[in-house]
C-alpha cells in the first residue's frame, strides 16, 4: 500500500495504491492525519490504483470524513474501480460519501 499526496489551490489529492485492509489501515490513517494536521480541510482520494478495501479501510475513511466535516472540510472520493465500488455499494458507503468519476469532477465547486 502506498499513499501519494499533492496539493492544488488548497485541495489535497491523495492517491492510494494497493490494498487497504486490517494491516495497512493504520498506515493510511496515519498518512491522512498528517495531511489534515498540516492544515488540509479539502481532501480528494484518488482510488484508481486501490485494489481492495476491507471494513477496516472503510472505517478509516468514515473517521477521516467525520474529522474533516467537524472542521468545515470535506472528503471526496474519485476514480474507484469496479471491485472497490462494489464494496462501497454493498456496505452502503456509496450513500455516505461524494463519489466522482474523475479527480477533475471532484475538484469542481470545492
Amino acid at each position: 500500500m502506498q499513499l501519494k499526496a499533492s496539493e492544488l489551490e488548497g485541495v489535497y489529492i491523495v492517491t492510494i495504491e494497493g490494498n487497504v485492509d486490517t494491516n495497512s489501515a493504520p498506515e493510511v490513517k496515519s498518512g491522512l492525519d498528517k495531511i489534515i494536521n498540516s492544515g488540509a480541510s479539502k481532501l480528494i482520494l484518488d482510488l484508481q490504483l486501490m485494489d481492495y478495501i476491507s471494513s477496516a479501510g472503510l472505517r478509516i475513511l468514515l473517521i477521516t470524513g467525520k474529522q474533516l466535516k467537524g472542521s468545515n472540510g470535506e472528503l471526496r472520493l474519485s476514480r474507484m474501480n469496479e471491485s472497490v465500488k462494489d464494496v462501497f455499494d454493498i456496505s452502503g458507503f456509496s450513500s455516505i460519501f461524494n463519489i466522482f468519476d474523475s479527480v477533475e469532477d471532484a475538484q469542481k465547486d470545492f
